[in-house]
């Protein structure tokens, strides 16, 4: 009797230790299983290719989400979306998962780091280098076109006239 009653506090304790201490790794470890885990794009973090960009952080994810998801108002032919598929939000690590199209389940990473009010980093992680080649291109590309007419409007409308002499 004394033995079982040992047996199952040991077991119980066991148990709860294992929930209780390693919560994490169990998560993980079901994110895994599941196919949507993201750590493979945290441990890559390191080699991430980056770029930092004049606008906030609401504006950036917002941005990125659109060239994803190919959401422009004024579509021009042959601009579409990267064909990535979003399989992971994290406001807490302010990161964008996605494979690289619906068929190609290369992880990509888009992680963002708030630099100043409105300056943000877009940091693009993979453990494939043409995954994360491709997925920062479009970004790098789709941010600077959004940003290009704004820039151009600073620049002033001065035309020099030749002069007649």
């Amino acid at each position: 009797m004394k033995r079982n009653i040992c047996f199952i506090l040991t077991t119980a304790f066991y148990i709860l230790s294992t929930v209780l201490l390693g919560c994490a790794t169990v998560k993980e470890m079901g994110k895994g299983f599941a196919g949507i885990s993201t750590k493979v794009l945290e441990d890559t973090r390191k080699d991430a290719l980056k770029r930092s960009f004049p606008l906030d952080y609401d504006s950036s994810y917002a941005e990125v989400k659109k060239i994803l998801l190919g959401k422009k108002e004024e579509k021009e032919p042959g601009q579409e979306g990267t064909g990535a598929y979003i399989y992971a939000e994290d406001p807490a690590k302010k990161m964008i998962a996605v494979y690289v199209s619906e068929a190609d389940t290369t992880p990509v990473g888009i992680f963002f780091t708030v630099e100043r009010k409105k300056k943000t980093l877009i940091e693009i992680s993979s453990p494939s280098v043409y995954a994360k080649e491709y997925i920062a291109k479009n970004i790098f590309t789709g941010i600077d076109e959004l940003l290009k007419p704004a820039q151009e409007e600073t620049k002033p409308d001065v035309k020099e006239e030749p002069s007649n002499q």
